[in-house]
């Protein structure tokens, strides 16, 4: 079974990429989740490469996380640029 995000580790993922603890909703939030999500999914299904439903699970998040990008490109091309740096996304 992966591992999910802990409390103490959405908390700390929402005050660094938001500007305050509230701030849950923003774009650069929900990608920085997203892709905390896909890196541990992947290193679990290195290990368990015959788990479909994971697999299935992992390509739904990247797509959504793929949206999220595209719509935070066409908004704010700077702040893109710099999240995707920031994560180390690779685009």
């Amino acid at each position: 079974m992966p591992v999910y995000l802990s409390d103490e580790k959405k908390r700390e993922i929402i005050t660094e990429f938001g500007k305050s603890e509230a701030n849950t909703g923003s774009v650069e939030v929900q990608i920085a989740i997203f892709t905390h999500r896909i890196k541990s999914l992947s290193e679990h299904l290195k290990a368990n490469k015959k788990d479909n439903s994971s697999k299935r699970s992992l390509l739904t998040m990247v797509g959504k996380r793929k949206k999220l990008l595209k719509y935070y490109q066409s908004r704010n091309i700077e702040g893109y640029r710099a999240l995707i740096e920031r994560l180390g996304i690779r685009k």
